[in-house]
């Protein structure tokens, strides 16, 4: 596991393969680090599927509408919602997509984001510019890379929990 050094900004998710560890950047992308770090401390993303997982491109998950329900019916929803709060400014840095960072999912709206997440498993420099980068994995990667692929995956893996280091 990394050395945490500033835990109020760090992540952990626990996957069914181990922890991954997520430093977090709110001097880049304030608002949504406090999204995440919100829904974490809510245990909004406890038990959340990984809907859409593109091999050698990203793993999305963080519907906390859809994409905590067993039902395959909501499954094939995943993917579609959000949380209750609304959704979030873009906050485009000149950080680049490259493997390990965590960007924010949205629609067409650049203003869209809300709870929706994704993971680049490699460096995706054509998202640039276009999708707030505002986490880094600095440890677990190799956890990442293990996510059942899938639109939806036909048995999506989940995240068991997730957490505010400081609070863990």
């Amino acid at each position: 596991m990394a050395e945490i050094t500033d835990p109020e900004n760090t992540i952990i998710i626990t996957l069914k393969d181990g922890p991954v560890t997520i430093a977090l950047l709110p001097d880049v992308a304030p608002k949504h680090v406090a999204r995440m770090k919100e829904l974490a401390r809510a245990g909004a993303y406890d038990n959340v599927c990984f809907h859409r997982v593109i091999e050698g491109f990203m793993a999305q998950t963080g519907d906390v509408e859809h994409g905590d329900m067993e039902d395959g019916f909501n499954i094939r929803r995943a993917g579609t919602g959000g949380s209750d709060l609304p959704d979030l400014p873009a906050e485009f840095s000149k950080l680049p997509h490259d493997r390990g960072t965590i960007g924010a999912a949205r629609s067409a709206n650049p203003n869209s984001a809300n709870s929706q997440f994704f993971i680049n498993f490699k460096d995706n420099s054509f998202l640039n510019g276009q999708y707030t980068v505002y986490g880094r994995v600095i440890s677990g990667m190799e956890h990442v890379d293990k996510i059942a692929r899938g639109e939806p995956p036909a048995s999506p893996d989940r995240m068991i929990s997730v957490r505010v280091a400081a609070d863990v």
